[in-house]
């Protein structure tokens, strides 16, 4: 016969009522009893009844995770993969589970209208691709929990959202740069739209400034995502200033096809030209050299996601979030010119 509630309470000397409150999640005592509870529930093979705790709370104990599967890159990106074991692992940890829905029918959500409007979750992670208008306003206006991955485009009251900080990784990539004996920096975007790249552009303008050089629109490259694209752009970036000597790339691709384009012209790294890269996983510890990165944690922004999600499940109403992350500067042989190489 199943154990039950009070099988578990008598084993371990406690009242029925704590044995169902650590349960669901809302007790108030101590991490022995409770681990003590837990313990017992594995040793009796003990499973709740999730359609009964759903009665009884009124939750799933469930969140959704928004992706694009029509995207065939979405479940092979590594970022992505992180972010989501993220996720994963703070719902199990909270008693939920994580159901992940595309967006993939973008003419009308259908799939996640039905989530949110059924209540079959109780909250619900959006890439901000996915973060639509008419998506945004059903969300508000079903006063639905929910939080953005990345920064919006339009922040509006309501929309609680989290991101890396991405001005201040450019930032402190020039800075690095600068205080390693670099002059004359270009940075590599695959485009200027996306949000991430717009505040890359921003931080290397600041930090360009700062540092008194000039801000020149050219040394920011639009290099796109193909092999000869990016070996073209910064061919023409060299023609044009003969002088660079370090680039920043804004992922681990882009960086690869730069080292390639420049070992092919015979350009030594970092003698000639230093390189930096955001995004340290999973690829830029074992470039040759090992290169340089403004470390990305994509597991970190999946994890404070979750967190801040279910911070909002709990407190509905409370002020709107905006997160920002702190990147940092992992240093590699792909920057140590000179003297500093030697050290």
């Amino acid at each position: 016969m199943p154990a039950t509630i009070k099988d578990i309470a008598k084993k371990v000397g406690v009242n029925p009522s704590t044995v169902s409150r650590v349960i669901n999640g809302t007790a108030s005592i101590s991490e022995e009893t409770k681990q003590k509870i837990k313990d017992a529930m594995r040793e009796l093979d003990y499973h709740p009844n999730s359609l009964a705790r759903s009665l009884v709370n009124g939750s799933t104990f469930t969140i959704g995770l928004v992706i694009d599967a029509g995207n065939s890159d979405a479940f092979s990106n590594a970022f992505f993969i992180r972010s989501v074991s993220a996720i994963e692992a703070v719902t199990q940890q909270r008693g939920f589970n994580l159901l992940i829905t595309s967006d993939s029918d973008k003419e009308d959500n259908s799939a996640v209208k039905n989530l949110i409007l059924e209540k079959k979750i109780d909250g619900i992670i959006l890439p901000v691709s996915a973060a639509t208008e008419e998506l945004i306003d059903l969300l508000l206006g079903n006063h639905f929990p929910f939080i953005v991955l990345g920064e919006p485009d339009n922040v509006r009251d309501g929309i609680h959202w989290i991101d890396m900080d991405n001005k201040q990784g450019a930032e402190d990539a020039v800075n690095y740069l600068h205080r390693m004996g670099y002059e004359k920096t270009i940075l590599l975007v695959e485009n200027c739209i996306t949000m991430f790249e717009r505040k890359r552009i921003q931080g290397f303008q600041a930090a360009i400034g700062l540092n008194g050089k000039d801000v020149a629109e050219n040394l920011i490259v639009e290099c796109g995502v193909e092999s000869n694209q990016i070996g073209e752009a910064i061919q023409r970036a060299l023609n044009k200033y003969p002088d660079i000597d370090s680039i920043i790339c804004t992922n681990n691709v882009v960086a690869y096809e730069t080292l390639k384009f420049l070992k092919k012209k015979n350009i030594a790294i970092p003698g000639s030209i230093g390189i930096i890269t955001f995004d340290n996983y999973p690829l830029a510890e074992y470039m040759d050299p090992p290169l340089t990165v403004v470390d990305i944690d994509t597991y970190k922004l999946g994890e404070e996601a979750a967190n801040t999600l279910f911070s909002i499940i709990q407190n509905p109403g409370q002020h709107r979030k905006e997160v920002l992350l702190s990147t940092r500067i992992i240093e590699r042989e792909s920057t140590m010119k000179g003297e500093k190489r030697k050290k």
